[in-house]
């Protein structure tokens, strides 16, 4: 741990001789771009990778750079990032090499992760024809990485937040990324706009509209049942 102080000390000095005001400037608040969600993997940091310094990326990650509908943590951040922080992107950011999904490849258990497998295992059901014509296990694993990241961007889509997001006059742009561990590099799968849309007509919701309704009716309903004379007082 005495590595780790000296290190932060050293840096800090070396961030007050480039820039006397770094560190008030940064006390002040965080307008970041870029929302990052990745992976918990040592060799994939996210500022670092993307060439980012502190108050430029928003940063949530977990195994295998998951969105998970019922994970309170990420929807939190997410929600966070685009509602209140306004940032301009939201990038999915996984890696090839990446042990969550070669395990949930696999067909072993590893206890408690392995629910947190399965959605990654549903990535593989969903591209199931493709998936298997991979011959090559290294190729496959490579290829299910790109189609986990493109789910999790799809999966982004599907969220009211992001919804209600693109509703509004500057809706955060997604991404998919993959990174490479061996050459350092960054690629784009361009999950294009038409992609994310594809299944709107299924995952799209209108919520608050909706429940407005339900209860303008119910009210309504209420109202003209409370109208209605009574038997007893049709049969004074």
């Amino acid at each position: 741990m005495e590595s780790i102080l000296k290190n932060n000390r050293q840096w800090v000095k070396e961030q007050r001789a480039a820039d006397p005001e770094f560190f008030n400037r940064l006390a002040d608040g965080q307008q970041p771009k870029y929302l990052f969600i990745g992976c918990s993997d040592s060799r994939v940091p996210a500022s670092a990778i993307t060439g980012t310094g502190p108050g430029e990326m928003f940063v949530h990650r977990n195994i295998a750079n998951m969105v998970v509908h019922t994970d309170f943590n990420m929807l939190s951040v997410l929600q966070y990032a685009v509602e209140v922080l306004g940032v301009q992107d939201v990038i999915v950011c996984g890696h090839y090499g990446c042990g969550g999904v070669a395990a949930a490849a696999s067909n072993k258990q590893y206890g408690l992760i392995d629910g947190w497998l399965t959605n990654i295992r549903d990535v593989i059901r969903v591209h199931e024809t493709e998936f298997m014509s991979v011959e090559d296990d290294e190729l496959r694993l490579r290829r299910l990485v790109e189609l986990n990241v493109i789910e999790q961007v799809r999966n982004l889509a599907k969220t009211s937040i992001i919804q209600n997001a693109r509703k509004g006059a500057k809706p955060p742009r997604l991404h998919g990324l993959v990174y490479d561990i061996k050459e350092g590099l960054l690629s784009d799968l361009k999950v294009e706009e038409n992609m994310i849309a594809e299944f709107d007509h299924i995952y799209s919701t209108n919520a608050q509209q909706y429940a407005a309704k339900v209860l303008e009716e119910e009210t309504n309903n209420t109202k003209l049942t409370d109208d209605k004379p009574k038997l007893t007082d049709q049969k004074a």
